[in-house]
């Protein structure tokens, strides 16, 4: 059974008020006695409630972290930096991985804002999640629009596409296809696109555009990638994404298409899993720990002055990882 404050308060030979004062810091209490409600507290395997204290008007110290999947390298390695900066801050956190389920991530919303979390970061995939807009609950966003009044931290996907652009056009490409994820309205990520796009049409390139969503599964999307590239018709291969551009190599490899002679080949992301395990990628790298450094800053920023002004993007430069697939 699950013990009760009644009980730590019975083992300790004190109050149930005194064990509530110990718990919520509050009047004066003697150093002997503190002690003797840790020990009982500690024997009993004792954890205060969350909720019950906030509803005293006392803060929770809970972040939620809503993302798309942290089993994709990318949002597991950035909430794992999320996690550690909040907890040396003092702050517990609660994962929700939304998937690709618009109901699953308003679901754990409502249990966020129920169990009055201090603030939100999010960078799910889902759109048109009203109750983004609707909670009054201090949030900043990851890469992703969610109202006109979250902040967003991302990468400079501008600055980035352009990188990726200027990149396989130094290196000859002439005939370039992007393989992105769908392009949502007002998404950041798009910038991506746009920038790559800037630097070929400067030279009055055409690109090809093929948008193979984030959320398939694999087999199909590497079937997908597989067609795309089966006529032979492209020099160079923009991913909005490494794992993407980790498919386009092994497509090309079944179809006897060599890298980078045939076809040089750029993700996004850079993650340390990817240049671990994957170093011969050429992708651009996105800052994690400056991202996940500004995401904490800025929402306890939020959370101790919530009237505080924002810009409404906080864009983070990129680099090139020099690999060899182009």
């Amino acid at each position: 059974m699950k013990p009760k404050l009644q009980d730590v308060a019975k083992l300790a030979n004190v109050s149930s008020t005194t064990v509530s004062r110990v718990i919520n810091n509050y009047g004066h209490i003697s150093d002997k006695t503190r002690r003797r409600v840790h020990e009982a507290m500690e024997q009993l395997n004792y954890r205060p409630n969350s909720l019950a204290r906030s509803l005293q008007g006392k803060s929770a110290h809970l972040i939620g972290l809503v993302f798309f999947d942290i089993s994709h390298p990318f949002f597991g390695e950035l909430v794992s930096k999320l996690e550690n900066l909040l907890f040396e801050r003092g702050y517990k956190t609660i994962l929700c991985n939304s998937a690709n389920n618009p109901d699953k991530e308003r679901e754990y919303l409502k249990l966020l804002a129920a169990n009055q979390v201090d603030g939100i970061i999010a960078g799910a995939h889902n759109t048109d999640i009203s109750e983004y807009r609707e909670y009054d609950l201090p949030i900043i966003s990851f890469d992703r629009y969610l109202s006109n009044k979250i902040p967003i931290v991302s990468s400079d996907n501008l600055a980035g596409g352009k990188l990726a652009g200027s990149t396989l056009y130094n290196a000859g490409v002439r005939k370039p296809l992007v393989l992105s994820g769908v392009l949502q309205e007002n998404s950041p990520t798009n910038n991506r696109i746009s920038g790559f796009k800037q630097i070929f049409e400067a030279h009055n390139i055409t690109i090809k555009n093929f948008q193979v969503p984030f959320e398939t599964l694999p087999s199909l999307k590497q079937e997908r990638i597989y067609d795309i590239l089966k006529n032979k018709e492209y020099d160079g291969v923009f991913c909005s994404d490494d794992l993407t551009a980790i498919q386009v190599c092994e497509a090309a490899s079944q179809l006897h298409i060599t890298i980078p002679k045939d076809l040089k080949v750029i993700g996004y992301d850079g993650t340390k899993l990817i240049q671990n395990y994957h170093p011969n990628l050429t992708t651009i790298v996105q800052p994690l720990d400056d991202i996940s450094q500004l995401l904490v800053e800025l929402l306890l920023e939020k959370i101790a002055t919530p009237e505080a002004s924002m810009k409404s993007e906080y864009p983070l430069p990129v680099q090139l990882h020099i690999g060899k697939t182009v």
